[in-house]
């Protein structure tokens, strides 16, 4: 596949991969929802089991050109370009936007998840009652999820290494979000915000040849949880690919079916009428991260009023960001006919 990528399939990868960096970010949103509805997800993730024992020996023994081809990297190195540049761009202008404009930020993600469970279910063609059985497993699952209560941050090592299996679900599995599954794991501050500042504070450093963060051990802790999450990550990326690639496999129109589900569930977490709940301690005074911020417990979640100007502002989002979908998906798929 690698060799017959003409240069604007290269070009639209990198941007699939700064659409996948930002819906990571946002807590409710999932990359695998980008790569599934963009019309990728099936060769991330048989790109992704390839990471496996077989190019593990391609690499003990030199075979760079036959491990290249083998893991389809060019593909996964295109995507991951797109992410990184997305951390650094697409991400920051999130947070901003968030900030000063969360109910239209929630909105427009709110209609793309909408746009993208139109689109998918419209060519999805075996729809019997198994099927409808299984996406309505995948609902109720999404549903449920959204309505958990979060538990108390944890910085063992262990349970970190299960957050970092967990957590980089939302780039694997469709309508899952991993940011939101380590706000219900208490980690998210920890592990999004805290250790990822330690590093970039520490690398700072580093480019001054200022090495006193050796003798700082708040700082050397945050660098051992966000190493040990990364490993957790990794582990999780190349385990739930495998796991993803046989159902794929052998029960496509059924994983699909559950795909669909979970990504109709996850509205309930996208709701775009909601307000933040700060966490506290046992005597109510609010929780600080590192930064000084309140910490987000959940959300309470409430029904617009129609009479508000705000909220048909919101409503207009809603349909800027399905129809958005819908052109992102037109495109591609012009973009293969055209080179078919």
């Amino acid at each position: 596949m690698q060799e017959t990528r003409t240069y604007s399939d290269k070009i639209f990868l990198v941007l699939k991969g700064i659409l996948m960096g930002a819906a990571n970010k946002v807590p409710g949103v999932s990359g695998g929802m980008v790569a599934f509805v963009a019309g990728f997800y099936e060769e991330f993730i048989f790109s992704l089991r390839r990471i496996n024992y077989n190019s593990l020996k391609l690499l003990v023994n030199g075979r760079f050109r036959s491990l290249w081809y083998y893991t389809n990297a060019r593909f996964l190195s295109l995507l991951t370009l797109g992410m990184v540049i997305s951390y650094f761009s697409v991400s920051l202008l999130l947070d901003y936007l968030i900030s000063h404009y969360e109910l239209y930020v929630w909105a427009s993600f709110f209609g793309m998840i909408l746009g993208s469970i139109y689109y998918i279910s419209k060519d999805f063609e075996e729809w019997n009652r198994r099927n409808i059985g299984f996406m309505l497993l995948g609902i109720i699952a999404g549903v449920s999820i959204s309505f958990l209560e979060p538990a108390a941050q944890n910085d063992n090592l262990w349970f970190v290494f299960f957050c970092g299996i967990v957590g980089v679900s939302g780039m694997t599995l469709p309508g899952l979000s991993g940011s939101f599954i380590l706000i219900l794991l208490g980690n998210y501050v920890l592990l999004l915000v805290d250790s990822v500042n330690a590093l970039y504070l520490t690398l700072a450093e580093l480019f001054q040849l200022d090495f006193s963060f050796l003798d700082d051990e708040d700082r050397m802790r945050l660098l051992q949880v966000l190493f040990v999450f990364t490993a957790g990550s990794i582990a999780g990326l190349v385990s739930l690919s495998h796991i993803l690639g046989y159902l794929l496999k052998h029960y496509k129109n059924a994983t699909f079916a559950v795909i669909i589900g979970f990504i109709t569930g996850s509205l309930g977490v996208v709701w775009p009428w909601k307000e933040a709940e700060f966490r506290r301690d046992t005597e109510g005074v609010f929780l600080l991260d590192q930064k000084g911020n309140k910490i987000i417990d959940n959300y309470d979640r409430y029904v617009p009023q129609l009479h508000e100007f705000s909220t048909w502002i919101a409503i207009f989002f809603i349909v800027v960001g399905a129809l958005l979908v819908l052109w992102l998906a037109l495109a591609e798929l012009k973009n293969k006919k055209s080179y078919a």
